[in-house]
């Protein structure tokens, strides 16, 4: 599925090994996206320097473990992931090509990789080849919104800001230059690693929207929220089985004990190896701050991938508003099987859809015949007559499912109950030949709790799925109810897509 038009992405970097592995994951997914920019920015993580030997006085990572002033940390000379990165995107291209349309050609992305503000961490005092890029790109005309993801810290986007403002606040133009950037820009960000955030944009940038995008799913820690069915896309099975052996992109990727390292000497970085303890890692001379040593072979960390999830093209449409969520999560809590509210299951519930596409798209790398590879199913919603409906009025819900690999297709319909603002639930009914309330298999993963559960399963590669609900009697004018239409084939790695209709309600 590739939307009418692409949005436009800038995305932000630092020199771990998180990010090399979500780099991996954006570019399988870069048919969906206008990438702008790849840009190299510091954290209070990883730091460059200003190669002259300047000594950082201030505050940053390497401060928890005692060391006085220095010139860099963690970021060597020559780090380069994001241009190997889209070297080996340029070996699989071909491949990609064919199962999908729209994906960028290898040089385009080439010539988009800028170096940002990287010397010291919040430093948003001079230009840099990546904060001119942003800047640029908030001033054209081009409509729609420009979605910063970021990694990393905010010193590339707040220098770009900053020359915006020195720029223009006492000029005749300010008024409609700062409506314009507080209109268009839209930050999804892991968390403010520099400060630069709560610093400035905001006291100065109040209008610009921040999606607050950090999840653990995504990163080091995933194995403390996934859920107990999911739990295997973490193993050394089924990394190596599904990612790790798959083309140059699996190589690529980093897993537990594999030998890789992205900085010499990086007491931090002990992901590398195997068979030893953590005690033995102290004794080596590493901080082991996760705490554990893990399978080898076995996932390590995707941190920021979260920053882009809720752009995917997969009927979400979690980037129309942060409340909506999406494979990314969501800024509220979404109740578990256990009914209690967390903020962790509105991100980990998605997490087995997400690996299961990312293994499809990793095989596509290395196929070069559509026939010999999974695609996602295509998903419409039909005869809708309105999306503003009366208390009291019936309304019909009705997808049609149609899979592009003739694979046999399961679907249903249910309430996202937490990203409506009608805070009740309503009864939805199958209507049809989709009835079929007691499915003959294990549901093979979860999702947020629905009201009720109504599968359609089918024997063929089309479907029809249709429920009926009444819009409750109390529910206030303005308030909105969220439904999901979501199905999934019967590959060996079920592909899952969905379509969200959004309905408002008008006494």
């Amino acid at each position: 599925m590739v939307r009418d038009k692409k949005l436009r992405t800038v995305v932000m970097h630092d020199p771990e090994l998180d990010d090399q592995n979500t780099i991996v994951r954006y570019l399988l997914y870069s048919n969906q996206f206008e990438t702008e920019g790849l840009i190299y920015s510091s954290s209070m993580f990883h730091w460059k320097g200003d190669g002259k030997g300047t000594l950082f006085h201030g505050e940053s990572e390497h401060s928890n473990f005692d060391l006085g002033p220095i010139s860099s940390w963690r970021w060597d000379e020559g780090s380069r992931f994001i241009e190997e990165a889209v070297d080996i995107y340029a070996e699989v291209y071909p491949n990609l090509s064919v199962h999908a349309e729209g994906y960028p050609a290898p040089d385009a992305l080439r010539s988009r990789i800028y170096e940002g503000n990287i010397d010291f961490p919040g430093n948003i005092s001079k230009d840099s080849p990546g904060s001119n890029l942003i800047k640029k790109l908030i001033l054209d005309d081009k409509p729609g919104p420009l979605y910063l993801l970021t990694g990393t810290g905010q010193s590339t986007i707040g220098r770009a800001l900053k020359c915006i403002e020195e720029e223009f606040k006492h000029t005749e133009q300010w008024k409609r230059i700062y409506h314009k950037v507080s209109k268009k820009v839209i930050i999804q960000s892991f968390g403010d690693q520099d400060g630069v955030y709560e610093n400035y944009i905001f006291p100065n940038w109040p209008g610009i929207e921040f999606r607050q995008m950090a999840t653990t799913i995504w990163g080091y820690f995933a194995r403390q929220v996934v859920l107990k069915e999911d739990r295997h896309y973490l193993s050394a099975a089924w990394t190596r089985e599904n990612v790790s052996k798959v083309g140059p992109f699996g190589e690529f990727y980093v897993v537990w004990g594999d030998g890789k390292q992205m900085h010499n000497n990086d007491i931090t970085d002990f992901f590398g190896f195997s068979g030893v303890t953590v005690e033995q890692l102290k004794e080596l001379g590493y901080s082991p701050w996760y705490g554990n040593v893990e399978e080898p072979g076995s996932w390590i960390s995707e941190g920021d991938t979260s920053m882009f999830m809720n752009l995917l093209d997969n009927g979400l449409d979690g980037h129309v508003d942060a409340s909506y969520g999406g494979w990314g999560g969501r800024n509220g809590k979404d109740v578990d099987p256990d009914g209690v509210a967390s903020k962790d299951y509105s991100s980990s519930c998605w997490f087995g859809a997400a690996q299961r596409d990312f293994a499809a798209r990793l095989k596509w790398t290395v196929t070069s015949k559509y026939e010999d590879a999974n695609h996602q199913p295509i998903v419409n919603v039909v005869d809708l007559e309105s999306n503003i409906v009366r208390p009291g009025q019936t309304i019909t819900l009705k997808g049609v499912v149609k899979d592009p690999d003739g694979d046999h297709l399961t679907g249903r319909w249910w309430q996202y109950k937490e990203a409506g603002t009608y805070p009740g639930e309503v009864e939805l009914i199958s209507i049809g030949e989709s009835q079929n309330t007691k499915p003959k298999y294990t549901y093979p993963f979860n999702v947020p709790s629905p009201s009720s559960l109504q599968i359609a399963e089918m024997t063929r590669d089309e479907i029809e799925i249709t429920s009926q609900f009444t819009v409750p009697t109390d529910a206030a004018d303005g308030q909105t109810l969220h439904f999901i239409l979501e199905a999934w084939d019967n590959g060996d790695n079920p592909l899952t897509s969905y379509k969200r209709v959004v309905l408002t309600v008008a006494r």
